[in-house]
């Protein structure tokens, strides 16, 4: 009886090794690209944003967010329109992304009423002033980035796979690890080293809910190894298929936002 019980546990670690060989880092990310970024056929949500230094100084944001899936290449739309503070309220962010082309940005500002382009190459800086970058908000193309799985572990009581991804081109981080839920597909942490191998930031998924059978992160936050800076991030309201179309995400969307689907 020992002696099968032992052989069982083997096959199972075997079985369990031979899985994850099956898929290759590139797959997996993918996969939770699919599973973050690009759930439904579109997104919306209110979103409360909390801003913490060192010091435990807070600063809040309250905004609303719209996500469009067009077509069926990975091209999505997306838009963001802010409530409150007052130095923000009225202030609007879009972006056209495409799967196989950088994406286009813009944001609108309010007291000039005028819309700014974001160039390509500022989508790895601060999105007003979080510690989450513009190209964080909406997501890095698969082939931006070499994935190589490293090993299967635990996260809580999450089995996950950590894949190393490493930028093709010059980027602020010289490499990303993810901690990817096997199950749910969604990363439950990630960490940001420079050149030199020293942390820049780490991302956590603080809650993981089920919303319309889709698994949602709904609290997540960000923080800044370097600076002790962080950013706290919860969805409320959040609702997949809720009818949205394409022309939503326009430039007079920034100008005079809508409201939220009911």
């Amino acid at each position: 009886m020992i002696r099968q019980t032992v052989l069982a546990v083997a096959l199972a670690a075997s079985a369990s090794s031979l899985f994850a060989q099956s898929l290759s880092g590139e797959e997996i990310m993918q996969k939770e690209i699919a599973s973050f970024y690009q759930p439904g056929k579109d997104f919306q949500a209110k979103v409360q944003m909390r801003l913490v230094n060192a010091q435990g100084s807070q600063r809040e944001r309250a905004m609303n967010m719209w996500r469009v899936n067009a077509g069926t290449s990975g091209d999505q739309r997306y838009l963001i329109t802010f409530d409150a503070p007052a130095d923000v309220r009225g202030m609007g962010f879009l972006v056209w992304k495409y799967a196989k082309k950088e994406d286009d940005r813009w944001l609108y500002f309010p007291a000039l009423k005028a819309v700014k382009r974001v160039a390509a190459d500022d989508k790895r800086s601060s999105f007003v002033g979080s510690d989450f970058t513009y190209e964080d908000i909406s997501g890095r193309d698969l082939d931006e980035e070499q994935h190589n799985l490293l090993k299967q572990e635990q996260v809580g009581d999450r089995a996950v796979y950590v894949v190393e991804s490493r930028p093709k081109s010059a980027a602020t981080y010289a490499k990303r690890l993810s901690w990817v839920d096997q199950e749910r597909w969604l990363p439950l942490k990630e960490e940001y080293y420079d050149a030199e191998g020293k942390l820049q930031r780490t991302f956590k998924a603080d809650k993981v809910e089920e919303v319309g059978g889709r698994w949602t992160i709904t609290t997540r936050s960000m923080l800044n190894a370097q600076t002790g800076h962080r950013t706290e991030v919860v969805f409320k309201s959040v609702r997949y298929d809720a009818g949205l179309t394409e022309d939503l995400f326009a430039e007079r969307s920034l100008r005079n936002p809508p409201t939220l689907a009911q």
